[in-house]
């Protein structure tokens, strides 16, 4: 580098000195590297601590002196040699270091000029010549004297092309942190751009790079001017990554910022346009929201609590994203019809006829709705019950809702709750969340616009939880009359009333509801349909609703008693009449497709007819089996879809007493047949048995129809039947089936679903019944047109069972 451009550097003006030996900006001098190579300097050196720098050899770096040892030190050797030994500070924070505190390695520096500054201070400029090493110190005051040993640079070979592209990028790099970084001046990229000297350069930017002062130590000891500027590149590019990293997010704020501030003058101006055309649509909205509050019934918190949300609303600004959110909120408060009820009709003469149009039969939950309308008309204010209504399917447990709706002249609400799994959809969503809205419950006494509605929770036992959270726990609030009336949804945040509302809850089995839910329900028995309920509903209702759906007039086509009795035996295997439904459907749109080809048909349909329009017979008739082998006996089992009949099956083989069990069983039907053994190897004497029977013969029982999973303890007595037939060889009393469960010590234990198993048992042409003494009081309830033509027999023990049902040899 030439010496007009060096005496330029050196002429450079420095500005921003701080206090006490602040970090200031570097420059470079004019030199060569023979220079410094070759300079000398004295073995003890005088020794001045560095805060938060570090000097490099070449290097011209202004100092603000504050300490009174640095100043005496300063005034000593400016009057000498001007040279002195800079040791960088291991802890720029200690006001009086000791050697301890000063790292080993440092620059001999040579003093260039002394300023006075005009607020008092002295500022220093020295020159970086040659590293050194503390070998000892020598002195402490007035201040530190140390032996030094002075160290050599090692070079690198003349055009060597890996030092040149290190110096290449340590340039580049330089630069760039240079023009990222608001802390550099301009004059800091002037000197990168002219230092011609590689060493120089290298040591300048190790100076002037705004690194860790033990980062910079750290290249000061490097003596391979290479590795330093390698180590050096390093250091940059973490800078560079994190300054461009600084940049990109201050572009992204400012683009933010910008858009933000452009919305807003274009929301201040579309607000001056809107006022000067006749006013703000936003504000007609929260102006008519006020109107309508005015009109609402609410009590006096809700009033408040909503005039508060409305004029927080009427703060927000409308393009934020939370004005919707709390504009959501407040529509939602407003359109719930708080204390908004429809009168009830006390006319309990039009509530039974409307009753007994939409359902025949179901006398017991007509019974139950007519006693809550007596109730309600005495008293006018009543808590609703939380009526159950379990049962098979297809027996009209949901469509009797809508005819309680129109009986009581309510709005009518349904939700179906199989498979609902989010306590959320209960109780509603906390509006803080994205897409929050209130529960289904609140959601749909919105839509009915009256806070009395009748409220049919459908498949109530088929709710299921995760992690989600347990819905039916969420119910029970709902369900029990005496906390509904503070209903708390956490979208809407205020308790609602709910006791006015009339809540049906459906479901085809008790066992899988919560005990404490069962325990707050009603529970109505909707049992199954005998053939000529069937055919009667078929008739009143079934039939009328298909021709009209298919556009057949009521004149086509007729449908005998004995063609619906063919079509309910043959067709279909219920309880409910769901599926006869969809035949009757099946016939009247194969009438219709006759009626629409203009081909010939009978009007009044026969059995025939009936097999051309439905097929082949799908089920044949559960019928009884005989009594010709001993061992098979007929019981009766629940499902749910009604009762059924079914038959156990027992032999015996060669064998040591073992016991196999077929036919798909679940646990407990497993115990029974076990049970059923014990039993009878405890009293075979009393059943005249002998003890080889019991040890050289093996035994099987099986229930026929492998396929179906068959559970439940009802079968005990009709298996402890079958294997005592099998054993004593005595043959089952005729047309007799059996239910009840059985204990070890022969007892027999009512057990439930009577009236669907005795429908059964008539499907069959079964003539008497065999039953648990205890199941008496469940005849008592049962109308006599289930019971004609069937004769019971009560039993209290096993041995009352055998007797009856067993046959003298």
């Amino acid at each position: 580098m030439g010496k007009n451009k060096g005496q330029l550097l050196k002429d450079i003006i420095f500005t921003g000195l701080g206090d006490d030996d602040s970090e200031l900006i570097p420059i470079i001098a004019d030199g060569n590297e023979e220079e410094l190579k070759n300079f000398q300097a004295p073995d003890i050196l005088p020794i001045l601590p560095l805060r938060n720098t570090v000097l490099f050899p070449g290097v011209v770096l202004p100092i603000t002196v504050g300490r009174q040892k640095s100043l005496k030190l300063i005034q000593d050797v400016f009057r000498g040699d001007r040279l002195l030994g800079t040791v960088t500070q291991k802890d720029g924070s200690i006001e009086d270091p000791e050697k301890n505190d000063l790292y080993q390695v440092g620059t001999v520096a040579q003093i260039l000029k002394i300023l006075e500054m005009p607020d008092g201070s002295t500022s220093v400029i020295i020159q970086g010549k040659r590293r050194f090493e503390v070998t000892e110190y020598l002195e402490e005051f007035p201040y530190f004297r140390a032996q030094v040993n002075l160290l050599d640079e090692i070079l690198p070979t003349d055009n060597s092309a890996e030092f040149n592209a290190v110096v290449g990028s340590l340039k580049d790099l330089s630069i760039k942190v240079a023009q990222y970084s608001s802390n550099v001046p301009p004059e800091a990229t002037f000197a990168v751009k002219n230092i011609e000297n590689s060493t120089f350069l290298i040591n300048f930017i190790c100076s002037n790079t705004d690194l860790e002062v033990k980062e910079k130590q750290s290249l000061l000891e490097i003596a391979d001017v290479r590795e330093r500027g390698i180590q050096a590149i390093s250091y940059l590019v973490k800078e560079v990554q994190m300054l461009e990293l600084k940049r990109d997010i201050q572009s992204k704020v400012k683009t933010d910022l910008d858009q933000q501030q452009r919305e807003f003058l274009l929301n201040q101006q579309m607000k001056t346009i809107q006022d000067e055309l006749g006013g703000n649509p936003i504000e007609q909205e929260i102006n008519e929201m006020k109107e309508a509050a005015k009109e609402k019934k609410w009590s006096e918190e809700v009033g408040a609590f909503f005039e508060k949300e409305v004029n927080k609303l009427h703060r927000l600004n409308p393009a934020a994203g939370e004005y919707s959110v709390q504009f959501a909120y407040c529509q939602t408060l407003l359109e719930l019809p708080w204390n908004e009820y429809t009168e009830d009709n006390f006319d309990l003469k039009h509530a039974e006829k409307v009753l007994d149009e939409d359902h025949y039969g179901l006398e017991k939950v007509k019974e139950r709705i007519l006693e809550h309308l007596a109730v309600l008309k005495l008293k006018r204010d009543m808590k609703a019950p939380i009526l159950c209504l379990y049962g098979p399917p297809g027996v009209g447990k949901t469509s009797l809702g809508k005819s309680i709706a129109r009986a009581l002249n309510r709005q009518y609400i349904r939700i179906s709750l199989g498979g609902l799994h989010d306590e959320a959809e209960i109780r509603g969503h906390r509006k803080t969340y994205i897409g929050a809205m209130p529960g289904r419950i609140l959601q749909n006494i919105k839509k009915a616009k009256s806070s009395n509605p009748v409220f049919i929770l459908d498949e109530i036992d088929k709710v299921s939880k995760d992690f989600h959270g347990d819905p039916a726990s969420a119910l029970l609030e709902v369900l029990d009359p005496e906390q509904n009336a503070e209903f708390h949804d956490n979208y809407v945040e205020l308790d609602y009333d709910l006791s006015k509302v009339m809540f049906v809850a459906t479901a085809n089995t008790l066992s899988t509801i919560a005990p404490p839910l069962r325990d707050r329900l009603e529970l109505i028995d909707v049992s199954g349909y005998i053939v000529e309920e069937k055919i009667e509903i078929a008739k009143r209702h079934l039939i009328p609703k298909q021709l009209e759906t298919h556009g057949v007039k009521k004149g086509q086509i007729s449908f005998s008693k004995e063609v619906l009795e063919h079509i309910v035996e043959n067709y279909t295997r219920e309880s409910g009449v769901r599926e006869l439904d969809k035949k009757l459907a099946k016939v009247v749109r194969r009438v219709a497709k006759k009626i629409a080809f203009e081909e010939p048909f009978n009007k009044k349909l026969t059995k025939e007819d009936v097999r051309e329009y439905l097929g082949v017979v799908e089920y044949t008739r559960e019928s009884y089996q005989g009594n010709e082998i001993p061992g098979v006996v007929t019981g009766l089992a629940w499902t749910a879809h009604g009762g059924e009949i079914l038959f156990v099956e027992s032999s015996l083989s060669s064998g040591k007493g073992g016991l196999t069990l077929t036919g798909n069983l679940g646990e407990v039907m497993k115990e029974s047949a076990m049970l059923a053994l014990e039993y009878l190897k405890s009293h075979r004497e009393e059943l005249g048995l002998e003890q080889d029977v019991f040890e050289q013969n093996n035994f099987h029982v099986h229930v026929p129809e492998g396929a179906i999973p068959k559970d439940g303890p009802s079968a005990g007595v009709t298996m402890v039947t079958s294997l005592a037939s099998a054993m004593s060889k005595r043959k089952v009393r005729k047309n007799i089936a059996m239910t009840g469960e059985i204990t070890l010590r022969g007892k027999v234990l009512p057990v439930g679903g009577i009236k669907e198993k005795i429908l059964a048992a008539k499907r069959a042409g079964i003539k008497e019944i065999l039953l648990s003494d205890d199941n008496r009081k469940d005849l008592e309830e049962i109308k006599d047109v289930y019971l004609k033509g069937l004769k019971f027999h009560f039993v209290k023990t096993i041995s009352d069972v055998l007797d009856f049902a067993l046959l003298k040899r």
